[in-house]
């Protein structure tokens, strides 16, 4: 979820855009009771990774720490602008990781590619710096790393990248594709990904002990193509806008997508939504033959490895056994 639609950043590759939806305003209030819904009903995680930046609403610092409290593991995907290092000594101990989507290793392109001021590079480079420190200092939990949202064009920063990673000393960086709507309005060329796997290989192979660079390859290698046609996902990971607007997913949050808005936590209690006829509807229609996220969804998008999976269990390719004396992986509540 995101706590506001605004942003300080005009990413080039930034999806928000075309998520446009009628604007409401989550005070205090609202995201207080919204995050005392998601505790009562088992909500594990939530990220606050969406269509607006959530470090600039001035209910940032209180949902990370309020969630915190109520027992829901707390995440954030943000630009770094804004976290200082007062702010970061703050959240970092109620967060299980924060992220810094940094798209260049070098100011020039990252102005370029970030639609931000070439100085913005050097202070998000000391936050990310400042933050790595107090993590070290107080020995805590929190995973810090860095994202790329990767565009064919953006190859050049691949490298530059990875290696400002190895300089800074997050836990990783990772390097993702980039998702686009079902008409193609980003302009994303799946085919080129292949012309970049070998500088994606060698990014790869800077990671030491305590740096990792993971290329998201299932995702870049699937070229946009889903091989299933049933979304089963939204019950187990629903995304909320920086309106309040609940929906199965970012790319339904346009106002063209209606029929698929399942109600809005600025007027209504989170508990009511998914309790309701109208959530129901939604989600029914979706995992039903009426529904083909082949040729109704845009590409790749937020649970396309949840809906693999679902599609593969449906179909009794899987089973929901964990594999027997494996420990389990990090971060489980956001898995």
């Amino acid at each position: 979820m995101a706590l506001t639609r605004s942003c300080n950043y005009a990413c080039h590759f930034c999806y928000a855009m075309l998520q446009e939806n009628l604007r409401k305003k989550i005070d205090r209030d609202v995201i207080y009771s919204f995050l005392e819904d998601a505790a009562e009903v088992g909500v594990k995680g939530i990220s606050l990774v969406s269509d607006g930046e959530s470090t600039i609403s001035p209910v940032f610092m209180d949902t990370v720490k309020r969630g915190s409290e109520l027992g829901i593991s707390m995440a954030v995907g943000t630009n770094g602008l804004v976290i200082n290092r007062r702010k970061a000594e703050e959240i970092l101990p109620h967060l299980t990781y924060f992220r810094v989507n940094i798209s260049a290793g070098e100011p020039k392109r990252y102005a370029e590619i970030m639609g931000a001021k070439e100085e913005w590079f050097h202070q998000v480079c000391k936050n990310i710096k400042d933050m790595v420190e107090i993590k070290k200092e107080n020995n805590l939990p929190v995973t810090i790393g860095l994202q790329m949202v990767l565009m064919p064009e953006y190859g050049d920063q691949i490298l530059p990248l990875a290696q400002l990673g190895k300089d800074l000393r997050p836990d990783y960086l990772v390097i993702k594709h980039c998702s686009d709507n079902e008409d193609g309005d980003l302009g994303v060329d799946y085919d080129a990904y292949e012309n970049l796997y070998d500088k994606l290989k060698e990014a790869e192979d800077l990671s030491d002990d305590e740096y990792k660079v993971v290329v998201k390859w299932s995702k870049i290698e699937a070229s946009g193509v889903r091989s299933y046609q049933r979304c089963y996902g939204p019950p187990f990971m629903l995304q909320l806008s920086g309106s309040g607007l609940v929906a199965p997913c970012g790319m339904l949050f346009n106002d063209r997508y209606k029929k698929f808005h399942m109600g809005n936590i600025v007027e209504q209690r989170f508990k009511d939504i998914i309790q309701s006829d109208r959530y129901w509807e939604v989600v029914n229609y979706l995992a039903s033959p009426s529904f083909n996220a082949q040729k109704m969804c845009g590409t790749l998008c937020l649970q396309h490895k949840v809906n693999e999976f679902l599609d593969g269990y449906k179909k009794g390719e899987f089973t929901l056994d964990p594999s027997p004396g494996l420990p389990e992986p990090e971060h489980i509540n956001f898995v």
